[in-house]
């Protein structure tokens, strides 16, 4: 005979657990939580609250109700207090605190409960923390461990570093289970927790470490030495209250997402510094073309489409404008890319001893810098990324753009490569160094000159045609077709977990840019400017003034009464050379007459319209100043001896094409044949026709990242100069003397012996 079971009790309803019920008769019933008070009033309400302390049914509330409220008038008022989520039925054994905890952070304070006990996770911990706290402190948070992986439904990663190697088969196995994971790193005086990983649409673990190698490139040569796969372990840092503290809070995250609390926060890294207890959530970007996650082809496929230039009207063409969008718009759409962990730039902010009146941003390391030791990156005028204006906003977003250019142009691994030898390749790869100009006297004689060179400077080994070589394609906009040169002099540094190699790159024509054509435009005026100031710098011709008081610009009148303010002198060369486009030397020199270091300074500039070529050399100059409070040689220990010499030594009467040629008028506006376009495209064009009708190529390679969109590219014209120390014969040489600055090529041996070193 089969027993009928028994009814189940009807579970208590009352007000949530986080909410404290004070009923003032005739007045109100006061609701008073962490969030605030809320106030009832009627009397229904008065004579319902005191029953709705979790001990009584819904049927049981109603029943004592009816002696004073009848019972449609209660389930109304009970309905009313339901919909707005103040009352609800209550677990008769449930933790009161923990449940009022869930019921604050918008869960149902029982669900969340049950959750935890029914969820098993799994804890791995990896490097030298001991797993027995850990564990300990997951267990007392009330976390379920689960005894194998396959029963888990969710992780806990504890490791030293997020960058351990190890963790690469962590997120192999989760992303082949499809199971998220929490990752953390409780000790050290940061503690970080998060992001959670394996959520679809979401960053992966590459995604993020993607980006934090970026931040340790000073650690690359220690590593390589040491032949480490992964990062340099550094000294452990913590205190036992600091552990304690990182692993409760890696514990707590863990029960959050366990109990099924979501929120935008769960995607970032969060970083709490334990010294001053303040925490920084710092985002993690889905990389589309991360090889984990999403689709690693993208740039390939970016770099081999033909670069095509399409109508891109200027937001204004007046002062520093000739740009597709104004510098509000640029940091508006791009500051998001700032980020001292997880950001593309690490940091933007005012240069320290920047003169007042001067306008100069830094934006991290120089990533142009090809430095194979730590001294290396510590030596050069520009170390560190940078930006320059004649307002606080345009100085802040060329440091943005500027770093944002220098993380494209870093070699990631994803760029399109075809490996032959230039004899093999045919007609459409270039020799090297028809683009990078070194004579053969400087690669016989490279070992005694890279003893002493600046890591600019430095002269790679020939270049050997029958070697195979990587090589990637680059456009040519003038032909019409891809030429081929090879990777390594297209972008900084090698490829991940490979050795720098031979030609190298350096940052002639790499520009960033509010649209395509606006980076391409920036580029190409840079390759214009750089080869005006090699003609002049190495046959040290003498140029002519420009006549400052003749442009009658508000901005220079305060740039000149700021380098005045400095005790220092200042005035401008033209340097314009065969392709007519204004090119302008800055020049600046401290004016005392004691015999103290002249501390002589330089900024340049090219543009099409002469008063923005003035805008650009006089603020570069400013982000090229000495330190102001160096006197002797050897104060400037700290960087490479040739700009430490130059800034004692030089002076405008040893170096006498630094000053006007008194021969010759200033140049005024009148002198510079400017036609005004109002849109990029134009000016492209423009540029085009005057590369082609000197038997040029224009070459344009397209090095914009999927996870940027800041559009970066790189401009080569092949035969054009650099600025720095190249002697093979061409422009440098016949330029100068079909434009009258000089009666005779100037010798080899007669080039100026200072390498510019800007």
């Amino acid at each position: 005979m089969s027993r009928s079971p028994l009814p189940r009790a009807a579970p208590p309803v009352g007000f949530k657990p986080h909410l404290r019920v004070e009923v003032i008769g005739g007045e109100a019933v006061y609701l008073l939580s962490e969030r605030g008070t809320t106030a009832l009033h009627g009397p229904h309400v008065e004579v319902i609250a005191p029953l709705l302390d979790g001990t009584r049914s819904l049927e049981a509330v109603l029943q004592e109700a009816a002696a004073v409220v009848d019972v449609a008038t209660a389930g109304r008022t009970i309905a009313a207090l339901a919909e707005a989520q103040l009352i609800g039925y209550r677990a008769v054994s449930a933790d009161a605190a923990a449940e009022a905890y869930w019921e604050l952070s918008g869960l149902n304070g029982a669900g969340a409960e049950a959750a935890l006990r029914g969820t098993p996770v799994q804890l791995l911990v990896l490097g030298r923390t001991d797993p027995g706290p850990v564990r300990e402190e997951c267990l007392a948070a009330g976390l379920t461990l689960a005894d194998e992986e396959r029963s888990a439904a969710f992780t806990l990663v504890v490791c030293d570093d997020y960058l351990d190697p190890a963790l690469a088969d962590v997120d192999a196995r989760h992303r082949a289970a499809g199971r998220p994971w929490l990752l953390a790193k409780p000790c050290g005086v940061e503690a970080w927790v998060g992001p959670v990983f394996g959520i679809p649409d979401r960053a992966c673990w590459w995604c993020l470490t993607h980006r934090l190698r970026g931040h340790r490139a000073t650690q690359a040569p220690v590593q390589r030495m040491l032949g480490l796969p992964g990062p340099v372990p550094l000294p452990r840092a913590y205190l036992a209250s600091v552990r304690s503290l990182g692993l409760q809070t890696a514990a707590l995250e863990t029960m959050k997402w366990v109990a099924g609390m979501r929120h935008a926060e769960q995607a970032a890294l969060c970083a709490l510094d334990t010294r001053t207890l303040r925490t920084r959530h710092h985002p993690v970007t889905r990389r589309p073309q991360c090889p984990a996650c999403g689709d690693p082809g993208l740039v390939a496929a970016a770099v081999r489409r033909p670069v095509v230039f399409v109508s891109r009207p200027k937001s204004g063409t007046a002062g520093g404008g000739h740009r597709a969008l104004p510098p509000e718009s640029v940091l508006s759409r791009y500051r998001h890319l700032v980020d001292p962990l997880t950001g593309v730039v690490p940091e933007l902010r005012p240069a320290p001893g920047t003169p007042e009146g001067l306008n100069r941003y830094v934006s991290g390391r120089n990533r142009a810098l090809r430095a194979d030791s730590l001294a290396a990156l510590r030596h050069g005028l520009r170390s560190h990324s940078g930006g320059k204006g004649i307002t606080p906003l345009e100085a802040e977003v060329g440091a943005l753009c500027e770093a944002v250019e220098r993380y494209s142009a870093t070699r990631q691994g994803d760029e399109p490569v075809v490996v032959d030898t230039l004899a093999g390749l045919g007609e459409d790869a270039l020799h090297p160094n028809a683009c990078q100009l070194y004579a053969d006297r400087q690669f016989a004689e490279r070992a005694r000159w890279n003893r002493s060179a600046a890591a600019f400077q430095q002269v790679p080994p020939a270049f050997d045609p029958h070697t195979p070589t990587e090589w990637t394609p680059v456009w040519s906009v003038t032909a019409g077709t891809h030429r081929l040169l090879p990777t390594s002099m297209l972008y900084f540094g090698p490829a991940p977990g490979r050795r720098p190699s031979a030609p190298w790159a350096d940052s002639n024509g790499n520009a960033a840019g509010s649209s395509l054509e606006d980076a391409a435009l920036q580029g190409f005026l840079e390759v214009v400017e750089r080869d005006a100031v090699a003609l002049w710098w190495y046959n040290r011709t003498r140029r002519p003034a420009v006549d400052l008081d003749a442009f009658d610009e508000p901005w220079l009148a305060g740039a000149r009464v700021a380098y005045a303010r400095t005790g220092r002198d200042m005035w401008v060369l033209d340097l314009t050379a065969d392709f007519g486009i204004p090119v302008m030397a800055a020049v600046s020199c401290r004016n005392s007459a004691d015999g103290a270091p002249r501390r002589i300074c330089f900024g340049f500039g090219a543009h099409f319209d002469p008063r923005t070529a003035l805008r650009r050399a006089v603020t570069e100059m400013a982000q090229l100043l000495p330190p102001p409070d160096t006197e002797a040689e050897g104060e400037f220990a700290s960087l490479h001896p040739e700009l430490a010499s130059w800034w004692v030594k030089a002076t405008t009467r040893n170096q006498p094409y630094l000053v006007p040629d008194p021969a010759e008028s200033p140049r005024t506006p009148a002198n510079y044949v400017c036609e005004a376009h109002t849109d990029l495209h134009n000016d492209l064009t423009v540029a085009q026709s005057l590369v082609r009708d000197r038997g040029m190529e224009l070459l344009v390679l397209d090095q914009t990242r999927p996870d940027v969109r800041l559009p970066v590219v790189k401009v080569i014209v092949p035969g054009m100069r650099h600025f720095w120390a190249r002697f093979a014969p061409g422009r440098l040489y016949d330029v100068p003397v079909t434009l009258g600055h000089v009666r005779s090529a100037t010798r080899y041996d007669d080039l100026n012996p200072i390498p510019l070193f800007v």
